[in-house]
């Protein structure tokens, strides 16, 4: 018997009178990959709104496609709400003692705050102003302050300076008082991060300590030995003052 597939005038005269069949084309597989992979690839509209035009295409989507828009609008508020957290501060901001209660001791619950009290004559002031600037791009979501010691604390003597204390829910979780346990004249930003990092306060992706200036520790330590054993000898006094019964 004759293939009806096959390609003869005969056939092809059969096909004309609908006897045979129309002849099966050959699949492209090519072009069937190409169509397979754009409707997998093919983006659900909603996955491109925002909320607001989410809430306005409601009556547009049949059943599953609400079942589906529901989840996708509460991950897109998940997102937004996780977003507005980190976004919430962003840069080292300045303070009078006046605000120390409310912006410091007072802050929002839960939120870390690094509050640096410096003086513009010492250079690692300015320096740790210049990390602290930095750091708090990084992590927005912690609050990065710093003050003028004297609107905070009077007498305060600069040996005792730069001054970085470390707040969650009114209370001090880390402090770093003087050239030495802030880390040395040369103190890099990396020290600085990892100092925070290790009292809590931020998540860091360093692996491990920076390296530190041994020579330049063992020079601050000491060119202030002097001076902390004579005009840190009341720095518990200043630290009370500063925070734990602040009366501004």
């Amino acid at each position: 018997m004759q293939d009806p597939n096959e390609d003869t005038e005969w056939n092809d005269i059969l096909r004309d009178f609908g006897i045979l069949p129309p002849k099966d084309e050959p699949k492209d597989e090519t072009e069937e990959m190409v169509l397979r992979l754009q409707k997998e690839a093919e983006v659900k509209p909603y996955e491109r709104m925002t909320l607001k035009e989410l809430s306005e295409a409601e009556d547009d989507f049949d059943e599953d496609d609400m079942k589906a828009l529901e989840m996708y609008r509460q991950q897109r508020l998940q997102e937004w709400k996780i977003l507005q957290k980190r976004q919430k501060y962003g840069d080292l901001r300045e303070i009078s003692g006046e605000q120390y209660v409310k912006e410091v001791t007072n802050a929002q619950k839960d939120v870390w705050v690094v509050i640096h009290l410096y003086r513009s004559s010492i250079p690692l002031c300015l320096l740790v102003n210049q990390h602290l600037s930095l750091l708090a791009r990084k992590f927005p979501e912690i609050k990065f302050i710093k003050a003028i010691v004297n609107s905070c604390i009077q007498n305060y003597h600069d040996g005792c300076l730069p001054t970085i204390f470390v707040y969650r829910n009114g209370q001090i979780k880390g402090r770093f008082i003087g050239v030495t346990e802030c880390g040395g004249t040369n103190l890099k930003l990396e020290e600085l991060e990892w100092k925070l990092a290790q009292v809590g306060a931020i998540e860091t992706d360093l692996e491990e300590s920076p390296k530190q200036n041994i020579t330049d520790m063992m020079m601050s330590s000491v060119r202030n030995a002097s001076i902390h054993d004579t005009s840190c000898a009341s720095r518990d006094n200043d630290e009370t003052k500063c925070y734990s019964h602040r009366n501004f």
